[in-house]
């Protein structure tokens, strides 16, 4: 392969990806469990190799995070980063044979997802990604393992701290979540008008303009053209209205 392509910068061969610890864990029961929860999650994506990780705040199963919260995520990242030297070794885990079947294991079964997806694209996997979504395909999947996990969890087959097991303290109400109130409310309001009064709204309309084009063409990268957009203080919801006036708006079939 390196023959084929010539010469070529050697970071272009490595994998990069990015890590965010598993929102689907976090409890409301006893939320503060979800730190230690979120700690040992972010380790295993740095144990794994990750150049990129978010950590998930202790109260995101109840609210938006509160400013405590999200500043225990970030430390939970800087102990890791700072204090357990993991970061400092390329590959902490090399050469674990438990790790390496299960890494095996894991790219056995994501071959054989590729190929059914391939299957249903008749052996391409773009066209295979849009059947699989207008059959409600990936929905379907999605639906059948949230299925199996929370039967897991009613059966105690599977146990949550806080949940199903150890269910002592479910009953303090002592953690303080951020709680979005109308001032807040008409605070942020407030500060959308001020922006669109000040904004240039002949510079917003030939962003969205550029973006309408761009996206037109389906080799367009858009990226650039949202980026112009966003510098011109186009909002989200104008951004989404233009693409929706080119591609449509994707309605989803229930999972049956």
């Amino acid at each position: 392969m390196r023959e084929h392509y010539g010469a070529i910068d050697e970071r272009s061969w490595q994998l990069r990806f990015h890590t965010q610890t598993a929102g689907v864990s976090l409890t409301a029961q006893q939320p503060e469990n979800n730190i230690a929860r979120t700690a040992i999650e972010a380790l295993a994506g740095v144990l794994g190799g990750t150049q990129s990780l978010h950590t998930n705040s202790l109260d995101e199963a109840l609210a938006l995070p509160s400013e405590k919260a999200a500043r225990l995520a970030l430390r939970t990242q800087q102990i890791i980063a700072y204090e357990t030297n993991v970061a400092n070794v390329a590959d902490p885990l090399g050469g674990s044979w438990f790790v390496e079947a299960l890494t095996d294991e894991m790219a056995h079964e994501a071959e054989e997802i590729f190929t059914q997806i391939s299957d249903l694209g008749h052996g391409s996997m773009l066209e295979g990604c849009i059947a699989g979504i207008e059959q409600n395909w990936f929905q379907g999947r999605i639906a059948d393992s949230a299925y199996e996990l929370e039967r897991l969890f009613n059966e105690g087959e599977r146990v949550v701290v806080g949940v199903n097991a150890f269910l002592e303290g479910n009953d303090d109400d002592d953690l303080a979540v951020l709680r979005i109130t109308n001032e807040d409310e008409q605070r942020q309001l407030a500060r959308l008008a001020q922006v669109r009064l000040v904004r240039d709204d002949d510079g917003v309309a030939r962003a969205l303009a550029r973006l309408s084009h761009d996206a037109r063409d389906p080799e367009m990268n858009l990226m650039p053209a949202l980026i112009e957009a966003a510098q011109s203080y186009a909002t989200v919801g104008e951004m989404m209205h233009t693409m929706a006036s080119v591609f449509g708006r994707h309605v989803e079939t229930p999972s049956l």
